[in-house]
């Protein structure tokens, strides 16, 4: 249901910016840290109370897509976001949740790394600094989070595909993952 909450979350952020006013890009970003933190809440839950359901291993992934993509999109279209940045982003993310849809139909999974998560932070960050009207003063910060964030978008997407082309581990190796893990 938390994930369901996501989604539903971001026609809300997109109808704001598109507001472009100050006030409406302010409850945009507040928004937007709203669906961060459900997310992060989502996967404690799951843990907390070791509930999984095959709706939930698909549709959290597809919430973080949305809760993403949406507001990159629409920054980009708005001319607010490096396109160069977009581009990136939205290919590793459509690439990453393809290659787990095809890792599904053959009975595998791909969980979620440290590294990933590091990213989905980094990613976070940087879209919610674009959302909010800070200013020119924070351009330059912004554009260095930004940078962070896409190197390490593009070296966690590398290291999925190099994973995902390996096959299954043996989970008595150090690192191994047994394939049945949730992917998150």
């Amino acid at each position: 249901m938390i994930s369901a909450g996501r989604i539903l979350l971001v026609p809300v952020i997109v109808w704001l910016m598109v507001l472009q006013t100050r006030p409406a890009s302010v409850v945009a970003a507040a928004v937007f840290v709203v669906g961060a933190l459900t997310d992060g809440l989502d996967g404690y839950l799951a843990r907390r109370w070791d509930t999984s359901t095959k709706t939930g291993q698909w549709l959290d992934p597809l919430a973080d897509k949305a809760l993403v993509a949406a507001p990159v999109i629409t920054l980009t279209i708005q001319g607010l976001f490096p396109v160069w940045a977009a581009v990136l982003i939205l290919v590793r993310e459509v690439g990453i949740a393809l290659l787990r849809v095809v890792l599904g139909t053959r009975g595998r999974s791909m969980p979620a790394t440290w590294p990933a998560k590091v990213k989905t932070v980094l990613q976070l960050t940087a879209i919610t600094m674009y959302i909010l009207p800070l200013g020119t003063w924070a351009d330059g910060l912004k554009l260095a989070v930004l940078i962070v964030a896409v190197a390490v978008t593009v070296v966690t997407g590398v290291q999925y595909a190099v994973r995902a082309t390996r096959g299954p581990r043996d989970p008595a190796t150090p690192g191994g993952t047994p394939d049945a893990e949730r992917a998150s």
